[in-house]
């Protein structure tokens, strides 16, 4: 007997901070915006729609076809959703190592 493969939903592992922040930076590392909005959309939902919604003053409609696959959220509502998930963005030079330095 075949078992039917199942789709796997990304949303069930992202339980904490943690997670949700290396799920995150990971999407930025790839520089992909569609993909950074969509991994945006599967962290809101993990965390609760309506309570983004709530929290952004955004509708669950919107946000669900701003984080779609063929969504195309604006810098505003990309922002106001980072911002409700507790998600920091820093902006650093290309090429430059943090200088850490042991006294």
């Amino acid at each position: 007997m075949i078992d039917e493969p199942t789709t796997y939903d990304p949303a069930v592992a992202l339980v904490d901070k943690e997670s949700i922040a290396l799920f995150m930076a990971e999407a930025f590392e790839t520089g992909d915006a569609g993909y950074i909005a969509h991994a945006l959309g599967v962290v809101a939902r993990a965390r609760g729609m309506s309570e983004i919604a709530r929290e952004t003053g955004l509708s669950r409609e919107q946000l669900y076809r701003s984080f779609s696959d063929d969504g195309n959220p604006t810098l505003r509502t990309t922002l106001a959703v980072m911002k409700a998930l507790g998600i920091e963005v820093t902006a650093k030079p290309q090429g430059i190592t943090p200088n850490i330095c042991e006294n």
